[in-house]
């Protein structure tokens, strides 16, 4: 059996467990955020055939032609919903494109007004009644647990447990489904499926992928790989995490490396937690204490911080 390469931690402790579980989960998941910005989530609720029901749904999506996968790609909305294709997006500071085309969805706004003036309507293929069931249960159930996990991140620094997940309630969050195709000779030597880069956003949580890959940038600059295992959420910290508390969060490097076999596919699905985007991510006082008494990073809102990071990485 495979062996998890960072901390393990059951979700059912948190939310069911005793005073001393929830404790520990606290401790714990807050210490791997400081030292690591890596942890292996269990009981995180989000059901295995469900997952499995979405990499089905993706990979009937992404082996459609190029002109059928085109048609739900709208660069107007920066590639935030819908299909972004092949070689579009490239991580902050590389020029060579990532090996990968993914589709997004986000929060539902009809039912709301106001959030329908703030986030655009998602996209859904036509040629699939099952795509749009599947992938918003996805996204609901994955909302849900990333709001108990900021919860464990407030208490972790002292303040109350709604501090972080307030600012990602009705946040503008999304569900990437990517897929990194069979390797091609004609791609740049340098390009990777996803070269080394950090989130974004506040948390991400990376349901099982269908395969290996993923490796995270130690403190001695030795990549360690992250295995992906059944019934385990990988969860990271992102720049905007790292940005409220100053750095006491660590936003890690991260990549996703070539396979072995050129011909193996790859598909993921990584959830990013976004605050709102009026949220302020001033560095919060309390962190700045822990971190050396100096404000460190910026004082910008989150949807400052999304905005210039699309245009960074080539989708704006």
């Amino acid at each position: 059996m495979t062996e998890q390469t960072i901390p393990v931690v059951d979700l059912q402790d948190f939310l069911r467990g005793t005073k001393a579980q929830r404790d520990d989960f606290v401790a714990t998941t807050g210490d791997a955020l400081v030292q690591l910005g890596f942890f292996a989530l269990e009981g995180h609720g989000v059901d295995s055939d469900l997952i499995q029901q979405a990499y089905d749904q993706a990979e009937e999506f992404f082996l459609k032609s190029e002109s059928e996968k085109k048609s739900f790609e709208n660069a107007a909305i920066k590639g935030q919903r819908g299909y972004t294709s092949f070689g579009r997006e490239h991580a902050k500071g590389n020029n060579n494109p990532d090996l990968k085309e993914f589709w997004h969805v986000g929060r539902s706004v009809y039912q709301n007004p106001a959030l329908a003036k703030e986030y655009p309507q998602n996209i859904w293929p036509s040629f699939n009644n099952s795509f749009k069931p599947v992938f918003s249960d996805l996204f609901n159930r994955l909302d849900v647990c990333s709001l108990e996990l900021l919860k464990a991140c407030s208490l972790y620094i002292g303040q109350p447990a709604d501090y972080f997940s307030d600012m990602a309630q009705d946040g503008n969050s999304i569900l990437r489904i990517i897929h990194y195709p069979p390797i091609d000779e004609s791609m740049h030597p340098s390009s990777i499926r996803a070269a080394a880069h950090e989130d974004i956003n506040l948390i991400t949580l990376l349901c099982e992928s269908t395969a290996s890959g993923l490796e995270l940038l130690e403190n001695s600059g030795k990549w360690r790989p992250i295995p992906s295992i059944k019934g385990q959420i990988i969860v990271d910290a992102g720049d905007m995490l790292q940005n409220v508390t100053n750095g006491y969060f660590k936003s890690t490097t991260h990549r996703v490396v070539n396979p072995g076999n050129s011909r193996e596919r790859r598909f993921s699905m990584p959830f990013f937690v976004h605050p709102r985007s009026e949220i302020d991510l001033t560095p919060d006082p309390y962190c700045v204490g822990k971190t050396g008494g100096k404000p460190s990073y910026r004082n910008i809102t989150a949807g400052q911080f999304l905005q210039q990071r699309l245009a960074e990485i080539g989708l704006s």
